[in-house]
């Protein structure tokens, strides 16, 4: 015989209670307490990819309950009564499933049940093997389209082939749930003719829920779906692991008292801000894992310096990544890493160029003739880096970031003892010069003359430093050469693929250590410093390549060299201007490169 009985909640009088008391044989033993069992997720990284929610909504069950003798059901496409769910499951510390809505009386079996006041009415019912209602039958095919799971990071999915009824009846199975409360015109759960399950069916009203569980349910602040997922993560799950459930105190109540274990204290979500993750964040709450909603259409969690403070400060390392879009972030693992390190970059965040205007002045220590850097020392440097900066701050709504660009490989006239025409100064050296940028809120780049060697070999003499979370990287082609080729005859250039490999060594160094992103600067005046340039690789998220034209004279001239450097510039490149002192005629006022030089650069430099 089918035990599987659908209460209909409403004004509960005590008139009702005791109706149902007489009429509902197990009502006596539903009152002992059921106890929750929840997991952390096994991966460091765990993404729930599913492109819809009712996929979504088992996925997270999945990955964080073990068991619930109690579970929410909502019904899909209707954000308003997944709010009332969202509220109703984290207040008793439940998973909120998504499922179906229920077909008209019409169109399907009906099943007998009961409402509020005892009397018989009709209920749609799903059968075990039915496809559920027609209009949302394929509503949970899982994706095609998520990348596969990156390294470091699990992918969430459903197991395929699986429709909503099924979905939604296996987890119930595997959750060991007895009572289901169905909010609104969600279908109820489709069971077999041996199911020991509960269905208790209430209005999407936070009124009509909250009575339901025995608990005062907060009604929304605002109407607009949009704002749902805000309030949702917002929400407060009980703190304790001996807090019962509100329905184990309250009379009014028609779901069991439930006990939920402690907190996921090892484990914080990140979500994407849309009404689709509305049950996975319910779920992750309920579970006591704080969830930090990604806005702005934004899913990498370093672009949002409030949301890398709050992973900072979550106990344990493991992640959990709700909404479809975080599927194709490339290189996720990184920059969730990265940003639980809590390290970010002058300026605030772990990107570089979106909000961040960065302004630098040129040179190397002790060395006024190679640039301005070098007419001071390490504290009037950084205090002239600071009044050269300052004056962009009134002209851009970005932060402006002042910035030291330090040549650490100077080209040289002779062969040096190393034969590479490059006289390198020490990692050690440049140490000071570092430290006291970072303590000044400034970026650092580490420029690169390498004469007869290449790229990347010098790059690796400076790994020290580049495993700082303030320090870039900068390639100078014009110093360059061939193995016959000398300085001041020859202007150098670089291949396209030595770039890449730098590009590889830094991206996957960058990587390794949970870095922010890389500044990787390339200097330019001429097309032919830089041999296949739409080959250059700007794949590796971990590092932002920028192109810096190093024109001067006339301010014609330098326009000139800016445009043409333009055109077939690889798609996504940053660009960098450069001001001299004593060459260019006449050099621009802050005022006039922010205005007269398009697009306007996010670096400009001063030498």
């Amino acid at each position: 015989m089918t035990r599987r009985r659908i209460l209909r909640t409403a004004a509960v009088s005590l008139g009702v209670v005791l109706a149902l008391s007489a009429c509902t044989a197990t009502d006596s033993t539903e009152s002992t307490t059921r106890t929750i069992k929840t997991s952390s997720p096994d991966a460091t990284l765990t993404v729930i990819a599913d492109t819809n929610e009712i996929a979504a909504s088992v996925s997270t069950s999945r990955e964080l309950f073990d068991r619930a003798p109690v579970v929410v059901v909502a019904p899909v496409g209707e954000p308003e009564a997944q709010d009332v769910a969202a509220r109703a499951a984290i207040a008793l510390g439940v998973p909120l499933l998504i499922g179906d809505k229920r077909a008209a009386p019409s169109e399907s079996t009906s099943a007998p049940a009961t409402d509020a006041a005892g009397e018989s009415t009709t209920e749609p019912a799903a059968p075990a093997d039915s496809p559920g209602p027609t209009e949302s039958s394929d509503s949970s095919e899982p994706s095609e389209s998520a990348e596969p799971p990156q390294p470091g990071a699990e992918t969430a999915t459903p197991d395929e082939p699986a429709d909503a009824p099924n979905l939604i009846a296996d987890e119930l199975q595997r959750l060991k749930t007895t009572t289901t409360l169905v909010i609104g015109d969600a279908a109820a759960p489709a069971v077999d003719d041996e199911s020991d399950l509960t269905i208790v069916r209430t209005k999407a009203t936070a009124q009509a829920a909250g009575t339901a569980i025995g608990h005062d349910l907060a009604e929304p602040s605002t109407d607009l779906p949009a704002m749902f997922p805000a309030e949702i993560a917002a929400l407060s799950a009980p703190e304790s692991a001996s807090t019962e459930a509100p329905g184990a105190t309250t009379s009014s109540a028609k779901i069991p008292a439930v006990k939920r274990p402690k907190p996921l204290a090892d484990t914080a979500a990140i979500a994407i801000d849309g009404v689709e993750q509305l049950a996975s964040i319910a779920t992750t709450r309920a579970a006591g894992i704080p969830v930090h909603l990604l806005t702005g259409g934004f899913t990498n969690p370093q672009a949002d310096a409030s949301v890398i403070d709050a992973l900072h400060k979550t106990a344990g390392e493991k992640t959990i990544a709700l909404g479809a879009a975080f599927g194709a972030e490339p290189a996720l693992d990184w920059k969730v890493r990265t940003a639980r390190t809590g390290a970010q970059l002058p300026g605030g965040g772990q990107l570089l160029f979106a909000d961040h205007q960065f302004v630098a002045i040129y040179g190397t220590p002790s060395t006024p003739v190679l640039g301005v850097l070098g007419e001071q020392d390490i504290a009037g440097s950084v205090a002239r880096a600071q009044e050269v900066a300052a004056p962009y701050q009134a002209l851009t709504a970005k932060t402006v970031v002042p910035m030291f660009e330090i040549i650490a490989s100077v080209a040289a006239g002779g062969p040096g003892t190393d034969g590479n025409f490059s006289n390198e100064l020490s990692a050690e050296s440049l140490r000071p010069w570092v430290d006291a940028a970072a303590e000044a809120g400034m970026y650092v780049v580490i420029d690169l003359q390498p004469g007869r060697t290449d790229f990347l070999t010098q790059a690796q003499q400076y790994q020290s430093l580049l495993e700082l979370p303030n320090v870039g990287l900068a390639l100078d082609p014009e110093w360059r050469l061939a193995p016959d080729q000398f300085h001041l005859r020859t202007i150098g250039s670089v291949s396209a693929a030595e770039v890449n490999s730098v590009t590889h060594w830094l991206a996957d160094l960058t990587n390794e250590k949970g870095l922010p992103q890389k500044m990787l600067i390339v200097h330019q005046f001429r097309p032919s410093m830089v041999t296949d340039r739409q080959n250059l690789d700007l794949s590796r998220p971990e590092v932002a390549m920028l192109l810096h034209v190093d024109g001067q004279g006339g301010q014609p001239d330098k326009q000139a060299t800016w445009a043409n450097l333009q055109r077939d510039a690889p798609a996504g490149v940053a660009w960098g201007w450069k001001n001299f002192y004593d060459e260019d005629v006449p050099m621009l006022t802050p005022e006039q490169t922010i205005s007269g030089v398009h697009p306007t650069p996010e670096l400009i430099t001063y030498q």
